[in-house]
C-alpha cells in the first residue's frame, strides 16, 4: 500500500486563516456601522453602512441577521476599543492631561450609540442591563488610570473614573436633539475644570 504523502495546503488557507480572516471582516464592519450610527443614529438604514464597509448589505446580514445583533455587536466593539485606547493614548502622547480629553472626546460618541441601545434591543431589558454591566466594569478602571495618571501626585481622590464618566454621561443626555447645545465641549470643560479643581484640592496651601 502507498503511503500517502503529505497534503499541500499551500492554496487552500488553513482554518486558522479563515477564521483570521472572517474577524478582520466582521471589525471592518463593526467600525463602519459604529462610524454610521455615531453620525446617523441606531435607526440609519443598513445600506448606508455597507456602503462605508464598501459591502454588500447581504455580507453584513450574515454577520448580524437582526439590527439589535448588530448594535450591541458595535456597542462592545466600541467598549474594547475605548478601553484599549486608554493605555495606547497615554504611552503616544506623552500627556495624561491631553490623553484624558482626548478619551473623554471618543466616550462621547460612544455615548451616541448607548442612548439608542435600549431602543434598538426593545423589551430585552435583562440583554441592556448585562451589557451596560460590561461597559462599566470595562471602562471605569480605564478612566480610573487615565485620571490617576492626569493628576499625579496631585490627586485628592475626591473625584473617579465612574463619578467622571456619570458626569460626563449626563452632559451627553439631550444627543444631537438641540443644534444649540455643543456636549463635546461642555464635556471638554469638565474634564479640564475636573483637572484643575483636583489639583487645587491637594494642595494644602490652597485652603
Amino acid at each position: 500500500m502507498t503511503t500517502p504523502g503529505p497534503i499541500d495546503r499551500s492554496a487552500d488557507p488553513t482554518p486558522r486563516a479563515k477564521r483570521s480572516d472572517a474577524k478582520r471582516n466582521e471589525q471592518a464592519l463593526l467600525d463602519a456601522a459604529a462610524a454610521v450610527f455615531v453620525t446617523e443614529g441606531v435607526d440609519a438604514p443598513v445600506r448606508l453602512i455597507a456602503e462605508r464597509a464598501g459591502v454588500g448589505m447581504g455580507t453584513i446580514y450574515r454577520h448580524f441577521p437582526t439590527r439589535p445583533a448588530l448594535v450591541a455587536a458595535v456597542y462592545q466593539h466600541q467598549v474594547e476599543a475605548l478601553a484599549e485606547a486608554g493605555p495606547a493614548l497615554l504611552r503616544e502622547l506623552g500627556d495624561p492631561a491631553a490623553a484624558l480629553q482626548r478619551w473623554a472626546a471618543g466616550f462621547v460618541e460612544f455615548l451616541v450609540t448607548k442612548h439608542g441601545l435600549a431602543g434598538a434591543l426593545g423589551s430585552d431589558t435583562q440583554g441592556v442591563n448585562t451589557l451596560h454591566q460590561y461597559f462599566v466594569d470595562r471602562l471605569v478602571p480605564v478612566c480610573d488610570d487615565l485620571l490617576d495618571a492626569a493628576l499625579e501626585p496631585h490627586a485628592s481622590g475626591q473625584v473617579s473614573g465612574y463619578m467622571l464618566m456619570r458626569g460626563i454621561g449626563n452632559l451627553c443626555i439631550v444627543g444631537d436633539s438641540d443644534s444649540r447645545y455643543d456636549a463635546a465641549r461642555l464635556v471638554s470643560l469638565l474634564v479640564a475644570g475636573v483637572l484643575t479643581g483636583e489639583r487645587h484640592n491637594s494642595d494644602p496651601e490652597s485652603g
